[in-house]
């Protein structure tokens, strides 16, 4: 039987949902709603979509599946909408990286039944349907928080669905994954942008810090680029938790803070011995939400023509740089080149082919 699958929202994780789903399941039905009408005339252009909706109505009756893609501020005001469509096998779903206040409302409403919320644990520093790609999700962790009373067999439903896509489901519930997510992607972010800003605020007019900072530096503040309205309304929509793990941040960085005043050397090396052994024991393969840079490190002489040189060999390869720079503080990076790539293919390949024209690569 052909199935029959709703969106509320086309945007990059909107979008690139629809179109793993369409790559796996050619024949279903896609039904789709976005406030840019530019947005919906593209996916139906491009066959990922069916039917274009104005607004959330009756073509969303008889979905099998319906995923609320709105951003996480936006997403509640939507579910009074579908309530009246839903069936007693119908799937609703989110993809908001904060769980609780739409488990809430959801349990306000009364629609529990229906309801399993999902945090795919992927996305891009680029927004829009016009970015999404349905390989975005490929080997991401897809966090499912199902409600209290959705049966049990529309869980193993969903997580066969989400398997479907290649993205790996796992269920937590919606409190703990607040909380995980809390520790592991938006404290880092929070980190991350005052970091940023307390070297902004401290830096001499000649902007010193700002030419120095390179390698490290750069990598550990890398997630403050993100999309800050975004990032304002995560912060806004788990205040109780991200308050909470700054309480307890703070509190560590107090203890180190003293051990530094007081020369504790013992105590200064347990904490880098500690933290460098369960940083190495992290795999390589990112499928949470802190996304690994792809990078490479190259020496090339200082000759002209050399960056375009090393451009042109991986151009010749069909290898797409995303970035391109010369690493003027190497206090803790080998390499004069730093090379980003889009993916972990690219990067290998790359690291391949530049060894096979003889230069010397350093990869991480």
């Amino acid at each position: 039987m052909k199935q029959k699958i709703g969106f509320v929202g086309l945007g990059l994780i909107g979008g690139s949902i629809a179109k793993a789903i369409r790559q796996n399941d050619p024949k279903c039905e896609i039904v789709a709603f976005n406030k840019s009408r530019e947005t919906l005339e593209l996916a139906v252009q491009e066959s990922v979509v069916d039917i274009s909706c104005s607004s959330v109505d009756d073509n969303f009756r008889s979905c099998d599946y319906i995923f609320l893609c709105m951003p996480v501020s936006a997403n509640n005001a939507y579910l009074s909408q579908l309530k009246k469509y839903m069936h007693d096998s119908c799937i609703l779903t989110d993809v908001g990286s904060v769980k609780a206040p739409i488990h809430e409302e959801i349990i306000a409403l009364g629609m529990e039944e229906n309801f399993i919320g999902g945090h795919p644990m992927a996305g891009s520093e680029k927004s829009g349907y016009s970015n999404s790609k349905a390989m975005l999700l490929e080997n991401a962790y897809y966090v499912l928080t199902p409600s209290a009373k959705v049966p049990a067999e529309n869980v193993e439903k969903m997580s066969l669905f989400i398997e479907s896509l290649k993205a790996i489901p796992i269920i937590l519930d919606y409190e703990q994954h607040d909380h995980v997510t809390g520790v592991i992607s938006h404290l880092p972010h929070l980190l991350a942008a005052g970091l940023v800003n307390f070297v902004k605020e401290n830096d001499s007019k000649d902007e010193l810090m700002k030419r120095l900072a390179a390698g490290g530096f750069k990598d550990i503040t890398r997630i403050a680029s993100s999309t800050p309205v975004m990032w304002q309304q995560i912060c806004l929509e788990n205040g109780k938790n991200i308050a909470a793990i700054l309480e307890s941040y703070i509190s560590l960085l107090e203890q180190i803070k003293k051990d530094v005043e007081n020369r504790d050397g013992t105590a200064l090396y347990d904490m880098f011995s500690s933290s460098k052994d369960y940083r190495n024991s992290i795999p390589d393969v990112s499928a949470g939400p802190l996304k690994k840079a792809f990078v490479l490190y190259c020496d090339i002489a200082d000759e002209t023509g050399g960056i375009a040189t090393i451009a042109t060999v991986l151009a010749s390869g069909g290898i797409n740089i995303k970035n391109i720079g010369i690493i003027h503080n190497r206090e803790f990076e080998e390499g004069v080149l730093r090379i980003e790539f889009y993916e972990e293919d690219a990067s290998r390949q790359a690291a391949a082919l530049l060894q096979k024209h003889r230069y010397t690569v350093y990869e991480r």
